[in-house]
């Protein structure tokens, strides 16, 4: 049996400034139909900026749909048919006020597959200069900057629940062991 499910039809049942819903009929392996509720996203990218000290750059905001502040690597969405590497760098800059001479593309992450078609690209950022942050217009952000074994120990302990925010630590802080270990 073939894991597959054909889309027989689409139907979109909400237009949003960032994500669309569609409600799809499929045919399962068996044959049989299912309903399928799909959100649609434009893609996102997010970068964990790591110091020459191994302190992170981070950001505190306010996430409306979970009702409070959380603690997370820089990020943002997509422009169509922005390249991710350049959306990166801008997000980078605009919630941090951080510059990169080196940016290397650690992952993809899809963050809720049951319902969301969502990627994030995940990047590693270093050798950091310093500008102002100018956030975009209605987002206001705290920057922190703390160790990378604290960040790490923080996500053990489930005090960092953001998702993209502890992939990409836990992935920086092995890169960077492996690195510092040749």
């Amino acid at each position: 049996m073939e894991l597959f499910e054909k889309k027989i039809s689409s139907r979109q049942v909400f237009d949003g400034v960032v994500v669309k819903l569609f409600v799809d009929q499929v045919e399962l392996p068996d044959g049989k139909t299912a309903i399928r509720e799909v959100v649609r996203h434009p893609g996102a990218v997010c970068v964990i900026p790591v110091t020459d000290d191994n302190e992170v750059i981070m950001v505190r905001q306010f996430r409306y749909a979970m009702g409070e502040a959380l603690l997370e690597v820089p990020a943002g969405k997509l422009e169509p048919n922005e390249d991710p590497l350049e959306a990166a760098l801008r997000e980078l800059e605009e919630e941090s006020g951080v510059v990169a001479k080196r940016v290397e593309h650690i992952g993809e992450l899809y963050t809720t597959v049951a319902i969301f078609d969502e990627r994030i690209q995940m990047y590693l950022a270093t050798g950091l200069t310093y500008k102002n942050a100018h956030p975009d217009d209605g987002e206001f952000l705290e920057v922190e900057k703390i160790p990378l074994s604290t960040l790490v120990n923080m996500v053990m302990n489930g005090e960092i629940k953001d998702s993209k925010t502890q992939i990409a630590i836990l992935k920086a802080d092995k890169i960077l062991r492996e690195r510092n270990a040749l």
